[in-house]
């Protein structure tokens, strides 16, 4: 996925009220970005770190920029949740993804389940839809050192709901893929972090025995763009608290 503008370079000064984060850009000037992500945004929050912006194209927009990757260590982070379903998408579309090939058709935010969204569809004649529920992953507690990348960052309630409608679609006879995308490049595995949300940890593994597959993607990040890179292994054992 192409940024479809150039991105803005500027440091962190502070992310407050969950969605808001004040940043000087390296004009000097300071100006305050929308923060798209709902969790605690753990390890990729630091104040003084280079952050990367991309401006709206909506002039009525109060708040002019987002805020969409950080560095940490030697590498940017993407932590924008909501560019994951189009960074999949069109991984998917152009037969970068060997687990999700074989489909004639992908359609993006079908209702589904109890009141959701899947956010992506999958058909083709002859075979099981395929149900595609896609987490992003950015957190990773220790980044000088090799090891995982983990999620979640906070108790999701909402994800462990969209881990049963997943199962739930497995018990009609579809196929549904749990996919953990994780927009950073330093890591070598995904871990659940049930230390964090035990809850969440106990869903996993239980849609997991019910039929339920999970794959999770590498990506590539530049202030360009962010691509998937390669699949990951899952660790299904629970981080150390």
């Amino acid at each position: 996925m192409d940024f479809p503008a150039p991105l803005i370079r500027g440091t962190l000064i502070k992310r407050y009220k969950r969605f808001m984060a004040d940043v000087t850009l390296d004009d000097g000037s300071t100006v305050t970005a929308h923060c798209a992500n709902t969790g605690s945004m753990l390890s990729v929050q630091a104040a003084g770190a280079e952050v990367w912006l991309s401006p709206a194209d909506d002039p009525k927009r109060k708040l002019k920029y987002t805020w969409e990757l950080v560095r940490v260590g030697d590498h940017l982070v993407g932590i924008n949740t909501h560019r994951p379903n189009a960074i999949v998408a069109e991984a998917v579309a152009a037969g970068a993804v060997p687990a999700l090939a074989g489909y004639d058709t992908l359609r993006r935010e079908v209702k589904y389940g109890r009141d959701s969204r899947i956010d992506l569809l999958l058909k083709n004649d002859g075979r099981p839809d395929c149900y595609v529920e896609i987490k992003n992953v950015h957190m990773k507690r220790d980044p000088a050192v090799p090891g995982p990348a983990e999620f979640p960052d906070a108790v999701t309630g909402r994800g462990a709901k969209h881990l049963e409608e997943l199962a739930d679609m497995v018990a009609a006879g579809h196929r549904a893929v749990m996919v953990f995308l994780v927009q950073r490049g330093d890591c070598d595995r995904v871990r659940i972090a049930g230390d964090i949300d035990p809850v969440y940890l106990e869903a996993l593994n239980r849609a997991l025995s019910l039929g339920v597959e999970a794959l999770c993607l590498a990506c590539a990040v530049s202030p360009e763009r962010v691509a998937v890179a390669g699949p990951l292994p899952l660790d299904l054992e629970p981080s150390p608290s």
